[in-house]
């Protein structure tokens, strides 16, 4: 085990109408072994001890399932880990003496709630706009009552891995959230049980992200990169097809 001093410059905001500004913080004798939550739950132990107000972020699971925790590491949302959240990111990656910069996702529909915490709730606006299947069939049917053709099968489950930290609209430069839906179309668009609504999952979840202030793609591929769980940019292009589809075919537009 190794420990190391480093210093960290963090975005502090009171509130959604305050102005921002960021502080320097010490962080001394941090452990490697520490995860990055854990070294800010060490700097807010010390900063309760002074009296001082405890920097606010996001985490829940800490096992990289949940998608609560997110911040911007150094210019990049979760850090400079690829395929690692923000609580799987550790102290490790990091040399004595370096001085981190953290900031919360920046995009016009995260609105800052307090420091580091974002609200991502226009995410699950996103959802309940269409990311579901509401057919009602009945009992459940045996599963090989509905073939899906394996790569279809692998491909909705790499789909279905998105998690919905927003850190795909936080590294683009466009605060785009076509990632995230097209994740979430691809995901249903690809089995028989999300098919019959299809269409209408396409219009009404692409009008929801333009109502919320979500910026379209222009194919930067930060999105896939920055993902933590590397959502691929395909999923993009299938929400177009898709899209596109239901603009000129459907009852739905």
């Amino acid at each position: 085990m190794k420990n190391i001093d480093i210093t960290l410059k963090v975005w502090r905001q009171d509130g959604p109408r305050d102005r921002g500004r960021f502080e320097t913080y010490e962080a001394r004798n941090i452990s490697t072994d520490m995860s990055f939550l854990e070294m800010l739950d060490v700097v807010n132990e010390e900063l309760t001890l002074k009296g001082e107000a405890p920097i606010a972020f996001d985490h829940d699971c800490r096992e990289g399932i949940c998608g609560m925790c997110g911040a911007v590491v150094n210019g990049r949302p979760h850090g400079p880990e690829r395929g690692t959240t923000l609580c799987q990111l550790h102290m490790r990656h990091f040399r004595s003496g370096d001085t981190i910069a953290i900031e919360p996702f920046r995009a016009m529909a995260f609105k800052v709630i307090k420091d580091l915490a974002v609200d991502r709730s226009p995410l699950d606006n996103l959802i309940a706009a269409g990311g579901y299947i509401s057919v009602n069939t009945g009992g459940a049917q045996d599963a090989n009552a509905l073939p899906v053709p394996q790569e279809n099968a692998n491909l909705a489950m790499d789909a279905a891995q998105c998690i919905g930290c927003g850190a795909c609209v936080a590294a683009c430069p466009n605060a785009s959230a076509m990632l995230f839906v097209g994740a979430k179309v691809s995901h249903l668009a690809l089995l028989p049980q999300g098919r019959p609504e299809a269409a209408q999952r396409a219009i009404n979840m692409v009008k929801c992200m333009d109502e919320l202030g979500f910026g379209n793609c222009t194919n930067e591929t930060e999105c896939e990169v920055e993902c933590p769980k590397e959502i691929s940019i395909t999923n993009i292009a299938r929400l177009n097809r898709e899209y596109l589809k239901a603009s000129l075919l459907s009852p739905f537009k």
